[in-house]
């Protein structure tokens, strides 16, 4: 655990801790029912209440690897996780990395063609998942699903196999917002690499009375690698709750029922407390990602929390690189926060080298949350890195030592000579009382190459107009500047979304191209 310290001198003085011999299996399971057998690791709520010790916990892992191996996986064989948050989902990669072999987490919500590509694509002949998950992986050839309740499982011990740093344990695959989706392969450093961020971005957890909770489903490295993992390898009881869709209501019920402290909340959960005037009290720390908050919902949130919510960033490839932390420093509004220990991030211009100027978000190789490759895509892998510098895809600019988030290369705007980030749009839109939520584009136009167009859902009770258009025009253009305001506003009952809650501008930009070639 990190030790509390000035952010300067934690950054000084940081180096990444990966023994020769390292698997996750007994970072966040065998390690804890070593040490405290009856503490609690996890609390799940997905039927009554139940709390589930490291010993417990390890049982099962041990028990289920026993009916992997007993069905031919070995060493270095993909193997498919399909449950929801619960304790079989932990159990499960837990003990698909006691083998040696790599677990693929995937979404109980995905559609048949998203989960055949997954499971095609890595060589999974095995998936653990649950009564429901049968019938989706049933015409999927030569793919078994093992259902742990529906197994008589060995009672007897699993001795966790020797692994490295290096070696394979996880296949995550992206959310296909850039493209389809690739497997990000990770070693069994990524866990440690994610350490850091996740200690600093709930103001360092692991303090007495922590209990972890996040609506982000553990299929996402969000909810496992944020949440799920890190709480278990830092002895904080992580809770599991099956919810369909993220509701205020049940929020606020799943905390008070847990006595949660530490909670992740994705953007778009964010904005729906907000819209729905929710306020709880009791909780030490709420950290956020994905996307940036902008300073009228840091606002917010201290009025709804009682405290400042801590913005992080990464993606699947790497991620938690960057993190906002009220412990250490005062966040700066509209910036994500600064590098997190461990891990060198830098802005480069057009010719790779780094700028002060607005640039590629880059990190340096040798940060221990970084994949070792995309699965099966070498030129796709080639493609990720610029020398020794890891392309995030996105832009960003310091502002003195703060990295601000400017958009997805793709998403950056060019208009009349203009570069412009569609965040900070989307910041000042949301602090209109009659908007829940918006995604801004560049929409092609012949005179300025392309005009800033925002498509709004607004709030419950708000009608739509000509008027409340102008209205919210007028808002951007006196609050941020002319050249950035929207000069085109539609109105939808909702924004295309990923299952990870980031608004797909893909979609929208489609949109917008599509009214531009029938206008």
């Amino acid at each position: 655990m990190l030790e509390r310290a000035p952010y300067d001198r934690l950054v000084e003085e940081f180096r990444w801790d990966l023994p020769a011999r390292l698997n996750m299996a007994a970072q966040v399971c065998d390690d804890g029912a070593a040490r405290a057998p009856d503490r609690v690791a996890i609390i799940d709520l997905s039927g009554g209440r139940q709390e589930v010790s490291y010993a417990a916990l390890r049982s099962m892992a041990d028990g289920l690897a026993h009916a992997l191996v007993a069905r031919g996986v070995a060493r270095g064989d993909r193997v498919g996780v399909l449950r929801s948050q619960g304790v079989w989902c932990a159990a499960a990669h837990i003990a698909i990395w006691k083998i040696g072999a790599i677990s693929i987490p995937l979404f109980k919500l995905f559609k048949q063609d998203a989960l055949t590509s997954r499971v095609m694509d890595a060589g999974a002949q095995v998936v653990v998942t649950d009564a429901d998950g049968i019938g989706l992986l049933a015409t999927l050839d030569g793919v078994e699903a093992l259902v742990p309740e529906a197994e008589t499982l060995p009672q007897s011990g699993f001795e966790t196999v020797q692994t490295g740093p290096e070696d394979p344990a996880v296949l995550i695959y992206t959310s296909g917002t850039t493209g389809s989706p690739k497997g990000a392969l990770h070693g069994h450093r990524v866990l440690t690499g994610h350490l850091p961020g996740v200690e600093i971005s709930h103001d360092f957890l692991g303090q007495p009375g922590d209990c972890l909770w996040t609506p982000a489903d553990w299929a996402w490295i969000g909810g496992l690698f944020d949440v799920l993992m890190p709480g278990l390898a830092l002895g904080v009881p992580v809770v599991a709750a099956r919810k369909e869709k993220f509701t205020p209501e049940d929020c606020v019920s799943i905390i008070r029922q847990a006595s949660v402290k530490n909670i992740f909340l994705p953007p778009t959960a964010l904005r729906m407390l907000k819209a729905a005037g929710t306020r709880i009290e009791g909780v030490r720390s709420v950290a956020s990602g994905g996307e940036p908050l902008g300073a009228e919902m840091l606002d917010w949130g201290r009025q709804a929390f009682g405290l400042t919510i801590n913005e992080f960033y990464g993606q699947t490839e790497c991620n938690m690189v960057a993190s906002s932390c009220a412990a250490l420093f005062t966040p700066r509004p509209g910036c994500i926060g600064k590098p997190v220990p461990g891990h060198d991030i830098a802005v480069l211009d057009d010719l790779g080298a780094p700028t002060s100027e607005e640039g590629d978000v880059a990190i340096r190789r040798g940060s221990a949350s970084m994949m070792l490759e995309y699965w099966n895509r070498p030129e796709a892998t080639a493609d990720k890195f610029r020398g020794d510098w890891m392309l995030t895809g996105d832009r960003g600019i310091w502002d003195e030592g703060y990295l601000r988030f400017v958009g997805r290369e793709d998403d950056v705007i060019t208009s009349a000579g203009y570069r412009i980030g569609p965040a900070e749009i989307e910041d000042c839109l949301m602090t209109h009382d009659a908007v829940a939520t918006v995604g801004v584009v560049g929409k092609p136009d012949a005179l300025r190459t392309q005009i800033v167009k925002a498509y709004v859902v607004v709030r419950d009770g708000v009608v739509a107009s000509d008027a409340l258009a102008e209205e919210l025009k007028h808002h951007v253009r006196d609050r941020l500047a002319a050249h950035v305001y929207p000069r085109e506003i539609a109105f939808l009952d909702a924004l295309p979304m990923t299952v990870t809650g980031k608004v797909i501008r893909k979609k929208l930009k489609a949109r917008a191209e599509a009214e531009m070639s029938h206008g």
